[in-house]
């Protein structure tokens, strides 16, 4: 893999250029796909370990009192203790289902956090000491049945050690079948997406309970495969079986956010040995048939982790702002919005939101240490910056502008764009919004999102541009880069929510006729999410359910 003191690695870089292009979306040509829809195989949204001991969790979310303006003004309540109940209500606003759709007997479940597809990619699971009701260990979270499946079960007394008390650690992965079964080659970027959604679910349900957290920054892809016991799938023995394997993502930190754990000392504590350490459960098949995705391989392998121990720093540091200071219009419960959040399918084209709303949701943007998601970040990793085609925003003129969330930037930014941009100073002085164009973009929009309506009907729609050619010289960023996009999309998720409106983020667009727009024309910055926020059209055909049924 790449050096960082040597420079990059030509071969890697290329392959990850290869795929990025190969996986776009063009105007008369769409990226590879499956061509049809393969009913038969489609795979199970839910993966379980069978015969693995379950714990089942209470469903406790609604005894939760913490508001979400507290929460994203970054004043986070007492923190809560470590406890069977509290980790339950961790999980079902982060991870767990949200309700269930029911339409001409077809019934299918939504989450907290948002998916491509609904297709959920997205794999939780807990590493944590000793708890009453729970075995110091390794657990699979199933949003299904709201339980947790116990994997293994760790004596050593330094694995307690580490946690203190003081946090558990939370893992993701993702199964790249789930996606590619529907979307083909660009499959693994909108994986990508949904891991970003999960950090921020995961870093906003854990503020609500008092809890920071904290990306294990340093971890490698094979530390985190190893403590989630990803080689220990016992039924992973053939070819159709191994396409379901899971791919190492992310380990977070929750809980006091000085004291990280020691990854060198949870990998002693824990056998890495089959005869040393039981793994309990067999993972179950998602598909009966697979359609197998070299491209797919070749990016997973080339963004593959190594651990690193430093912080990068590519435009220097990041100003950090204070957390939201305004009221959003509605001020609900956390639990309220975490789990009324969904995905619009089309909107009015009539609803207008002030100004003032618009720049509330900037200021969620921003970079801060105090509020989530953003505590889940170092400084360094502000890299994605967002485009708005603004359509319906009173007191703003309709047209195009950008949002430097590092105002650091600009002059990279100007350099890459074309020439005759406006770049007039736009909103509050603290806010770096420039109005590039002056002009009614909706078709732009439209167009530019695979001809959907939803981008031209809704009050904005946006793309996210992240520095790709930093990937140069560490390959593994470009996964980054698309988590940033799915972060900044919850934030929009939940102000949207707020707002009395609704969001839906677009996977499917035309990424060159983004860059043309832009005047961009190389890999310095590229689009890589897309998303639009409206006045929602609500489906009257669809009977919504509640997500679990009542427990004794």
């Amino acid at each position: 893999m790449t050096n960082p003191e040597t420079g990059p690695d030509t071969q890697q870089w290329q392959a990850l250029l290869e795929y990025h292009e190969r996986s776009k979306h063009h105007l008369y040509r769409y990226a590879p796909g499956p061509g049809a829809l393969d009913w038969a195989n489609q795979p199970n949204p839910f993966r379980e370990f069978r015969d693995a001991p379950r714990v089942k969790l209470p469903l406790a979310a609604d005894t939760l009192g913490t508001r979400y303006n507290d929460i994203r003004r970054g004043q986070l309540p007492p923190p809560s203790a470590f406890n069977v109940n509290n980790l339950a209500i961790l999980f079902e606003l982060s991870l767990g289902l949200s309700a269930w759709k029911l339409q001409d007997g077809n019934r299918w479940a939504l989450r907290c956090n948002p998916s491509s597809g609904n297709l959920h990619p997205t794999e939780g699971y807990m590493l944590c000491p000793s708890l009453v009701g729970l075995l110091a260990g390794v657990y699979h979270y199933l949003s299904r049945d709201h339980m947790l499946e116990q994997r293994t079960v760790v004596t050593d007394p330094r694995w307690g050690e580490v946690f203190a008390g003081r946090g558990i650690l939370i893992g993701l992965t993702s199964i790249h079948w789930r996606e590619a079964w529907k979307y083909g080659m660009r499959a693994w970027r909108y994986c990508q997406h949904d891991c970003g959604h999960a950090i921020a679910a995961v870093s906003y349900a854990a503020a609500a309970l008092g809890w920071q957290t904290r990306l294990v920054f340093s971890a490698a892809d094979d530390e985190v495969a190893t403590l989630l016991g990803l080689h220990h799938h016992k039924d992973i023995r053939s070819a159709a079986a191994s396409a379901e394997q899971e791919a190492a993502d992310v380990l977070l930190w929750v809980g006091d956010a000085d004291m990280q754990p020691d990854l060198g000392h949870l990998l002693q504590a824990l056998p890495k040995s089959q005869d040393r350490a039981e793994w309990y459960g067999r993972a179950n098949l998602l598909s009966g048939a697979h359609v197998p995705w070299p491209d797919i391989d070749s990016i997973h392998h080339v963004t593959h982790k190594p651990h690193t121990s430093y912080v990068h720093e590519s435009h220097g540091p990041v100003q950090l702002y204070p957390a939201c200071k305004t009221d959003p219009a509605a001020d609900l419960s956390f639990s309220r919005i975490a789990r009324q959040r969904r995905s619009a399918t089309s909107f009015d084209s009539t609803t207008h939101i002030p100004a003032s709303v618009f720049f509330d949701m900037l200021e969620c943007l921003m970079a801060s240490r105090s509020a989530p998601p953003w505590n889940s970040l170092a400084s360094s990793q502000v890299m994605v910056h967002p485009v708005f085609l603004i359509h319906r925003v009173a007191g703003l003129k309709p047209g195009l502008y950008i949002f430097l969330r590092d105002p650091a930037i600009l002059q990279d930014m100007k350099r890459a764009m074309r020439a005759d941009w406006l770049w007039q100073k736009t909103g509050p002085d603290h806010l770096s919004l420039y109005l590039l164009l002056a002009h009614d973009l909706r078709d732009v929009a439209k167009l530019i999102c695979c001809h959907q309506h939803i981008a031209a009907d809704s009050c904005f729609a946006l793309g996210m541009l992240a520095p790709v050619s930093i990937a140069a010289n560490e390959p593994w960023r470009y996964r980054h880069f698309f988590w940033e996009c799915g972060i900044l999309g919850q934030v929009l998720y939940l102000e949207a929510e707020a707002a009395g409106i609704r969001a839906t983020g677009i996977g499917c667009f035309f990424d060159d006729e983004m860059h043309a727009l832009l005047g961009i024309k190389n890999h310095s910055w590229q689009s890589l999410y897309h998303f639009t926020v409206g006045g929602p059209i609500e489906d009257p055909r669809l009977t919504t359910l509640p997500p679990y049924d009542a427990r004794d």
